[in-house]
């Protein structure tokens, strides 16, 4: 903590970006500090893979007063604790008109935070890039029971998949169901999708998950959602321990007719089809020494020799909108993503705010997003030629960041502590009663904002 606090060098700002990502952050940092003129230099030092140990090494580093530290990648879920702990400091007024104008509704809103000596919402962090998770099924199998559409609730797909275990197809439904943050990120969505919430928007330290009949039965359909899905007939096996990468493969291996994930599943399977491992698209192994062989970043020709490969996939494997949570009902997907803060302990905040500037830029954001695989939250990159060739979902991914269709985990100081209580709650999915755990993930949410019971 000491050698933390002890100075910084004018001019050279530095940059904690998480590990995911970070090489493509260092890329627009260099671009950044040559453009500056000389006036800053911005020096990449990723933090760690885990999420838990970035915000931790941060939070040792602001504690301590560190000098050097100037910008930050958050994650979406921190605005709320940083600032309140006094570690982030505002977005200038001559920014904010630019940030808000830009950036989609969903996004901008994880970076938006009242702290108790704040007179109005402010903006503690630029939004950098975004995330949003799909419906991905298997269009042939769907064909082949006589169907042209996906099913848009959970229950249809419960419904679909018995079909087409009925037919010796495949029936599993991949989630993330194992406890850690993915299956917060699963009961936050359903729980959305069906009407409801953890906290309450306008104050986070009331618990609305049954403090109502309407929250309560929100609550209760929510959890007889995730509960059918990992105990219908022919159900993931693995379910309890699945995460993002677990629910890709087992969706690739053919075992599976819908998948609840982020976009990056479909470069994902592009790839692994070509290497020849995804046994229901055999013909995508001729197109693996192009997409092996793919520049970085893409050419534009390369780009425009996608298009046809993408369509390709498609015939099989589509995706479509986040699935409801009942007929009538707006679907919600829980939002993922990254900001860019500048910490209150940095001695060069207006430097720092022109690199994060800089950094967020629609430039960047473009090739974050064609080159990282990190959707954008600029809007007007929705309509960029090259980024739709990248992005054959991208209208979907944008209409599902608006802030009418995305849903926020709880925007609350105590998130880490809720999401941990919260996970070990509905830990294994489906062995509770949906009527029993609604009132006991209340008291886990109350215990959690309370400061008791933080060790599950």
């Amino acid at each position: 903590m000491t050698a933390c606090g002890s100075g910084y060098e004018e001019g050279v700002l530095n940059l904690y970006p998480p590990a995911d990502g970070a090489d493509s952050i260092k890329i627009q940092a260099d671009r950044c500090s040559q453009e500056s003129g000389g006036r800053y230099r911005i020096v990449t030092t990723p933090l760690p893979k885990g999420a838990d140990d970035q915000r931790l090494q941060l939070a040792r580093r602001l504690a301590g007063n560190d000098h050097t530290l100037d910008l930050m990648g958050m994650d979406v879920v921190w605005t709320a604790e940083f600032a309140d702990a006094g570690w982030l400091v505002p977005v200038p007024s001559e920014y904010l008109g630019e940030v808000t104008a830009s950036t989609l509704g969903g996004p901008l809103e994880t970076a938006l935070w009242r702290t108790p000596d704040d007179d109005r919402e402010q903006l503690y962090a630029v939004p950098i890039w975004t995330n949003t998770q799909l419906l991905w099924y298997r269009k042939d199998t769907l064909r082949s029971l006589g169907q042209i559409a996906p099913a848009t609730t959970w229950e249809g797909m419960i419904a679909d998949a018995q079909k087409s275990l009925a037919e010796r197809g495949p029936s599993q439904i991949m989630v993330q169901g194992r406890q850690y943050e993915g299956l917060m990120v699963w009961f936050n969505s359903v729980l959305a999708s069906a009407g409801g919430s953890v906290v309450d928007p306008d104050d986070p330290n009331k618990v609305t998950l049954n403090d109502t009949p309407e929250h309560r039965a929100a609550t209760v359909r929510a959890l007889r959602i995730m509960k059918a899905v990992a105990t219908a007939p022919g159900h993931d096996p693995s379910l309890t321990n699945s995460d993002e990468a677990a629910a890709r493969l087992g969706m690739e291996s053919g075992d599976a007719i819908y998948e609840v994930n982020w976009p990056f599943v479909f470069s994902g399977i592009r790839e692994n089809s070509a290497a020849g491992s995804v046994p229901f698209l055999p013909d995508m192994t001729r197109h693996n020494d192009f997409l092996t062989n793919l520049a970085d970043p893409p050419t534009t020709e390369q780009l425009q020799q996608l298009v046809p490969i993408n369509d390709e996939i498609r015939q099989k494997f589509d995706f479509a909108a986040y699935p409801g949570a009942g007929e009538g009902l707006r679907a919600r997907s829980t939002l993922g993503g990254l900001n860019i803060a500048v910490a209150s302990t940095s001695q060069q905040r207006d430097l720092a705010f022109q690199a994060a500037m800089c950094l967020t830029s629609e430039q960047a954001q473009k090739f974050y997003s064609i080159n990282a695989g990190t959707p954008p939250v600029n809007r007007a990159l929705y309509d960029d030629d090259e980024f739709r060739k990248t992005y054959p979902m991208g209208d979907l991914i944008k209409k599902q960041l608006e802030a009418e269709n995305a849903a926020l985990r709880p925007k609350s100081p105590d998130y880490q502590a809720i999401s941990t209580l919260v996970q070990a709650k509905l830990s294994p999915v489906g062995a509770w009663d949906p009527e029993v755990l609604v009132d006991q993930l209340a008291d886990a949410v109350t215990k959690a904002i309370n400061g008791e019971g933080l060790i599950p």
